[in-house]
């Protein structure tokens, strides 16, 4: 007999309609050779710092009892608000015990999700409940639910021990995470007297839009001028814009080389046309998918990734949760499947086989998301169902769409006498091919009818210009900044106005763990972004909210450093974990040493509610507060000197100064509301704090 433990009720379903002919009991299925039964996603969590011997406290976070590094993690079955184990959890644990320890069953089979969660959330439950470890112990494998594969893969079970190394990368990931939430939450937390999230994702997701939107708010226009001629030849606007720039007091030198340009003729030297094919842009990963649905429809993350997820789990779509826009080699017979199902629907598909389609060097663990054999009928999808699995059948058409896309190129250079040469490139398309199913990526115009030895009319003048601030992220770029915080922005850029790039730079950096979040949990952590006020998504824009500020400011001020480096640093350990390149506890270590330099260093920071001196104008106690130091009879006395004055953190030294001496000593490091860092002294004047410059 064997005992199948799905993640979640829905995929136990599919499965039992893959086995057919077995009977509903209470909490599980059953036949002659099969027991399928459930979970509801996590039936364990990891344990409080306060279950921990030495740890123990009044319920109340404390620093008696951090930091907490556990020799040995321990799990409980899941808790409801008032700590008690949730009943439904542990009646449906109940069974599940019962069920795998039954001395019939020889085979427990893990149907967790097909990933490192998935992997984790089931293992925890068979090495809690399994009381004969002897036991047989597989895996079922999933890339997508339709009933043909779910009978291939349980015709192919591998031994668990072969995604040993997903478990561990999976424990080391849940772990490490555990350490920075509770540490250094509790830690910010009993600082500032507000709930402050700090997690080694959340905090440089956060972190990036808030340097963003402060580089927008602080940003000082300049004016400057280029020199353009736009013209009319052969009955066509002839747009040329020089490389040139002059600055705001330079109009004059841009007056007199606009009058050298027009002094000589513009002559066409040369134009070269030629037909070539443009290939479609590749297949989704669950990022690229996200990014599409939020600029084309303003989709948030969350339900672009919650109703793919449940086309999956329709059996409509391949699993969602892949970094891959790439097909796995073994995969092509099941490609040519889907691709008869399509052509029998009338469109123009066939297979293809290229390297830009198949490709396991750049797939880690799922293949690129796709449609499934399984056709819907769209009577059966609500609109937001149809809207995304539309999206990524039509991709997939596109990707082998049998008529190609042709298209003209041209580019014409146009000498302006000796001075500067202008290049003009254009692409028009002569037959669509793939680009009735998919729209085309590229910014390249339609130019003018010109050919070689033609005088173009010109007359430049000096335009005003202003340089522009940097964009607020968006979903997809943000989601492109998270796939590898590392690459120039100037080439991020470039490739994110063109499909046909080399992507090789980008999948290093998501196998080497430098990512910021992984395909698995980003959309959750931005999502807990949102509900914790620290973000907001208007259509598809990210801005930075004032409790978002506030965490950042804060952990800065308390010396808590989590950066893109150090977050990359555990992503590439964790990376080591999956390859067994090392083991979880050194994955571990790392983070509590990480985790010790804020404890160990010096800070100076006191605690929200700690006394800190006397009022100089009414004696009373000055306390620390979420936003100063403030009288604590200030609804009367009206006295508070807050943190943060011109972006200048005010540490206990300096208010020390302020309230013994009226003033401080000359402080570096002010801002000004135009950017500009300048030094002053702090007076203390009649309850006001002005500046005294050098």
């Amino acid at each position: 007999m064997k005992v199948i433990i799905a993640e979640k009720p829905s995929l136990a379903r599919n499965i039992v309609g893959a086995i057919g002919n077995m009977k509903q009991q209470t909490g599980y299925y059953i036949n002659d050779e099969y027991i399928v039964t459930y979970v509801f996603g996590h039936l364990f969590t990891l344990a409080d710092i306060e279950d921990y011997p030495g740890h123990e406290g009044d319920g109340k976070w404390s620093m008696n009892n951090i930091p907490c590094y556990p020799e040995t993690f321990k799990f409980n079955l899941k808790r409801d608000a008032s700590k008690k184990v949730d009943a439904g959890v542990e009646k449906q644990y109940n069974i599940i015990k019962t069920l795998i320890n039954r001395e019939d069953v020889d085979n427990i089979i893990n149907a967790g999700d097909a990933d490192r969660e998935g992997e984790v959330i089931v293992r925890l439950i068979i090495q809690h409940a399994l009381e004969d470890n002897n036991k047989k112990k597989t895996r079922l494998w999933l890339p997508d639910q339709t009933p043909e594969t779910i009978k291939e893969a349980l015709a192919d079970l591998k031994e668990d021990k072969e995604y040993d190394n997903l478990a561990n990368e999976g424990f080391a990931r849940t772990y490490i995470d555990w350490l920075y939430g509770v540490n250094l939450t509790r830690y910010a937390t009993l600082k500032t007297g507000t709930l402050l999230r700090v997690g080694r994702v959340i905090v440089p997701i956060v972190k990036a839009i808030y340097d963003r939107d402060l580089a927008i708010r602080n940003f000082v226009p300049e004016t400057y001028y280029g020199i353009t001629s736009n013209e009319i030849t052969n009955g066509e606007p002839v747009e040329l814009n020089s490389k040139e720039k002059f600055e705001k007091n330079e109009q004059q030198r841009a007056l007199d080389l606009c009058k050298k340009y027009n002094e000589v003729d513009a002559i066409v030297t040369d134009k070269k046309q030629k037909k070539d094919t443009m290939n479609p842009p590749k297949l989704f990963s669950l990022t690229k998918l996200q990014n599409y649905l939020g600029k084309k429809y303003k989709m948030s993350m969350e339900k672009s990734l919650a109703i793919t997820q449940g086309l999956y789990e329709k059996g409509y779509l391949t699993y969602p949760r892949t970094n891959s826009e790439y097909l796995a080699v073994a995969e092509k017979d099941k490609v040519k499947k889907i691709i008869n199902n399509i052509k029998e629907l009338g469109y123009p598909v066939k297979f293809v086989d290229k390297k830009t389609i198949f490709d396991d060097s750049k797939i880690e663990s799922h293949s690129a998301l796709t449609p499934t054999y399984k056709i819907p009928n769209p009577k059966n999808l609500t609109e937001e169902e149809m809207t995304v699995y539309q999206t990524v059948f039509k991709r997939f058409v596109a990707v082998f769409c049998a008529n190609e896309c042709v298209v003209q190129k041209t580019e014409i250079k146009i000498m302006v006498g000796d001075y500067e040469e202008f290049n003009l490139k254009g692409m028009m398309i002569l037959e669509p091919g793939w680009t009735k199913f998919e729209e085309p990526n590229s910014k390249d115009k339609i130019l003018p009818n010109l050919n070689i030895g033609d005088k173009v009319n010109h007359d430049f003048k000096p335009k005003e210009k202003e340089t522009t601030p940097p964009k607020h992220y968006t979903i997809e770029t943000l989601n492109n900044y998270l796939k590898n915080p590392f690459k120039d922005d100037k080439k991020r850029l470039e490739e994110e106005n063109n499909e046909e790039v080399d992507d090789t730079e980008d999948y290093k950096a998501i196998f080497e763990g430098l990512e910021l979040g992984t395909e698995a949990t980003r959309t959750g952590i931005i999502d807990n972004a949102r509900k914790s006020n620290y973000i907001e998504l208007k259509k598809d824009v990210y801005y930075i909210l004032p409790d978002g500020e506030y965490l950042i400011e804060s952990i800065s001020h308390m010396g808590i450093s989590m950066d893109k480096y150090k977050t990359s640093e555990l992503g590439k350990a964790l990376k080591k974990v999956y390859h067994n390149e090392i083991k979880v506890e050194d994955s571990v270590k790392l983070a509590e040493d990480e985790i010790s330099e804020v404890f160990n260093k010096k800070d100076e920071t006191p605690f929200f509610g700690d006394v800190v001196g006397k009022c100089p104008y009414c004696g009373k106690d000055m306390k620390v507060t979420k936003y100063s130091y403030a009288c604590e009879d200030y609804k009367e006395c009206k006295f508070n000197i807050n943190f943060n004055i011109c972006k200048k953190y005010i540490t206990k030294d300096i208010f020390d100064q302020l309230i013994k001496n009226k003033k401080t000593d000359f402080i570096d490091g002010f801002i000004s509301k135009q950017g500009k860092e300048f030094t002053a002294k702090l007076i203390l004047d009649d309850k006001k704090i002005k500046f005294e410059f050098k």
